[in-house]
């Protein structure tokens, strides 16, 4: 027997992931002990191959460590609009806000251990990329288990990675994959932030679904949704 939810379950499930946005406005109050414990025990229940669970999380406490950290991130953004060469892209660009990290309750870095399970993985051998895989699975269940609880996440990927991971004192065989600002939110905003300012519309999904190879159109299934 399949097991089976209601309706109303499975909508809740559709809501959340439609509804999870990346957050960069947050509000000061403390995010509650036992959600961020519930939040993180949702990301350990990611899938990954050969049940190797690669990740760690570690808890960006310091005002110090997070102030070094924005230092990066200013490095790298100030780089990045630097590479636009129209000035209407560059003024946009300017707007935008994309990180929190000093003004987010917590900051949370996501860690890939490429060294766990080593020499042997099962399944691993053909695909070793797929330590890294599983990690960001871990984020997306951490990011829709957080949107469920009424926490906003975003990630900060402008960053200096191997000047952040030596900060956070990774060991050699140790990589940072995501670098997140967790905590109530402003608002979540109707649309995503991109999407909203006008900086990239949401792509048709079915034009991004092809059968058999690779540009080759659908024909055995109608891709429709109720």
């Amino acid at each position: 027997m399949h097991p089976s939810y209601t309706q109303q379950e499975k909508e809740i499930i559709y809501r959340v992931i439609r509804e999870r946005r990346d957050i960069r406005h947050f509000l000061p109050d403390p995010v509650p002990e036992s959600v961020l414990a519930r939040i993180l025990e949702a990301a350990h229940y990611a899938p990954s191959v050969g049940f190797m669970q690669p990740w760690n999380f570690i808890l960006i406490t310091s005002r110090e460590l997070r102030r070094q950290v924005k230092a990066s991130f200013e490095r790298v953004n100030q780089n990045e609009w630097a590479k636009l060469s129209d000035d209407e892209r560059q003024a946009l660009y300017s707007r935008l806000k994309l990180e929190g990290i000093m003004e987010a309750p917590i900051n949370l870095a996501v860690t890939c251990d490429h060294r766990r399970d080593a020499p042997f993985v099962l399944g691993r051998a053909p695909m070793p990329e797929t330590d890294v895989y599983s990690t960001c699975l871990a984020v997306q269940n951490l990011w829709l288990a957080a949107r469920a609880e009424g926490i906003g996440v975003g990630w900060v990927s402008l960053l200096e990675k191997r000047e952040v991971e030596k900060l956070l004192g990774l060991p050699d065989g140790v990589e940072l994959v995501a670098y997140l600002c967790v905590g109530y939110p402003v608002e979540f905003r109707p649309k995503p932030m991109l999407e909203e300012k006008g900086w990239k519309s949401r792509m048709d999904w079915r034009q991004l679904v092809y059968e058999n190879g690779w540009g080759d159109p659908v024909v055995s299934y109608s891709l429709t949704t109720p």
